[in-house]
């Protein structure tokens, strides 16, 4: 069940606000007696509840007297309070972030080969945006049928934002497919590419009959290989992240004389 306290009261204080809404205004004493608040806490929980503008005080009366703030606008002012705090949370964390990776630093040995794999539609997403969020100067997209990139979903989305991210910070993305996918793209797959990636100056899309297979080569050293499903048309079984500096450097130029006779597209 929801609490003020969820909202960041204390005990005592939610107590205290519960109890002056029911007193109406009222002495510290009286309200310690109505909320099962110690007298010697009593003055430091009314104190609290008037820095979080819940309650006021009517400093002319002696003794002092207090009424509660009314209910709506008091969980308004709790709501900003959290927002507030929230907000400054993410600041801090966003700061922290920014000096660890100036401070981190991978040690990956360029010449030696390492290779992962990842199954399902939701791993393999996550293992292709993650590599392609690691691309420094530049991505290749080899397409020759339809797969989760080209998708309406949620995963189709993430990897076209994480080329979109590619795309802001420089890195130069070209996409290379058979002339029949562009035929058979669902308009509204081509609007989103169109919108999301064709306005950077840095990405260029070609066709080419002679493309076989689907994969991303990140950076010349890495190759990312989508396995398609073998019983269902259109979904990637696998991915299979390659990282070899000399088998992505075949990759490359057998992309790059397919490239060249490749015909300049826009979508």
């Amino acid at each position: 069940m929801a609490s003020l306290r969820d909202l960041g009261l204390s005990e005592y204080e939610t107590r205290a606000y519960r109890s002056l809404l029911e007193t109406g205004p009222t002495t510290a004493k009286e309200l310690s007696r109505a909320s099962d608040v110690p007298m010697g806490r009593i003055y430091d929980v009314l104190n609290s509840l008037e820095t979080h503008n819940l309650v006021r005080s009517q400093t002319a009366s002696r003794p002092k007297k207090y009424v509660a703030v009314e209910p709506e606008t008091a969980l308004d002012r709790l709501l900003d309070d959290k927002k507030r705090e929230l907000e400054e949370k993410a600041s801090q964390y966003e700061e922290i972030v920014d000096t660890l990776a100036d401070d981190l630093e991978t040690a990956e040995p360029v010449g030696e080969t390492f290779w992962t794999a990842a199954v399902g539609p939701e791993e393999t997403s996550d293992l292709l945006v993650e590599r392609l969020t690691a691309a420094d100067d530049r991505i290749v997209v080899v397409v020759s049928q339809f797969s989760q990139q080209f998708d309406l979903d949620e995963l189709g989305d993430r990897v076209v934002e994480a080329l979109e991210d590619a795309l802001d910070r420089g890195v130069d993305v070209s996409l290379l497919m058979r002339p029949s996918m562009v035929e058979a793209l669902p308009r509204s797959v081509g609007e989103r590419y169109r919108q999301s990636l064709q306005p950077h100056e840095n990405f260029e899309t070609r066709t080419s009959e002679d493309v076989i297979g689907t994969f991303e080569l990140i950076d010349d050293t890495e190759v990312c290989i989508e396995v398609p499903h073998p019983l269902r048309a259109g979904e990637t079984f696998a991915v299979i992240d390659f990282k070899d500096p000399e088998f992505a450097s075949t990759v490359e130029d057998e992309f790059a004389e397919r490239w060249a006779g490749a015909k300049e597209l826009r979508l």
